[in-house]
């Protein structure tokens, strides 16, 4: 009795690639069997993320820097969504912040895009069987990250109120911007912007920003809608 195939979908915004891929795995096996059938194509952030929903593959081959949204940003909203496709980084990249947001977004592996065809077929049946499967490079970058000490946040030292106003630098908005949105003097937010260089122990605004994305604050802080 055959067995079923694997379903894969490819997603990544260079057509070659994709096309280069499918042919690669639609190749008979030994015994003239197709051990992958590939269900779909993606050739952007948005495309993959429609497809995904619709087809729910076994799994996706998720290129990393694509237009519209990137491979974590896909990865990370189908995870959400509860979309129960195996999720594998295909990429050129595999510096140590990719690979510990694409780990954080739900990927089941990440892989470089010169592994042999052999590697390639053994990392989609490992992650059709939800076993994950790292390159030694990004393997070796997550270890590092369990092994050395990792920087305590300043974070919790700042008001609510503090944390609204270094929310609102970050994304871009000026004292006065924050003024008119928060509601309050110009003269106040200064006040409150200088008690935030403090006690996060940084030079400027730009500094203040850098701290704020690297610690999580942008994505941790909603405010209300200005009425």
């Amino acid at each position: 009795m055959a067995k079923t195939p694997i379903r894969v979908m490819i997603a990544d915004d260079h057509e070659m690639v994709r096309e280069g891929l499918a042919l690669l795995l639609s190749s008979d096996t030994a015994d003239d069997t197709t051990e992958f059938e590939i269900v779909g194509q993606a050739s952007d952030g948005e495309e993959a993320l429609e497809l995904a929903r619709r087809l729910q593959p076994d799994v996706i081959l998720m290129d990393l820097i694509m237009p519209r949204r990137d491979g974590v940003a896909v990865t990370a909203q189908l995870v959400q969504e509860g979309i129960p496709s195996r999720i594998l980084i295909l990429t050129s990249f595999v510096d140590e912040e990719r690979v510990r947001g694409a780990i954080r977004a739900g990927a089941t592996g990440y892989l470089l895009k010169d592994l042999r065809r052999a590697d390639l077929v053994k990392a989609i049946r490992a992650a059709s069987a939800g076993e994950p499967t790292l390159h030694p490079t990004a393997q070796s970058h997550l270890i590092r990250q369990v092994a050395e000490p990792q920087e305590t946040s300043l974070l919790h030292t700042l008001t609510a109120r503090e944390k609204e106003v270094l929310y609102l630098i970050a994304t871009g908005h000026s004292n006065k911007e924050i003024a008119n949105r928060l509601f309050l003097s110009v003269g106040t937010i200064k006040g409150y912007v200088s008690a935030i260089l403090v006690k996060l122990e940084v030079a400027d605004r730009t500094q203040a920003t850098l701290y704020a994305i690297k610690h999580g604050l942008v994505s941790e802080v909603t405010l209300p809608e200005k009425k």
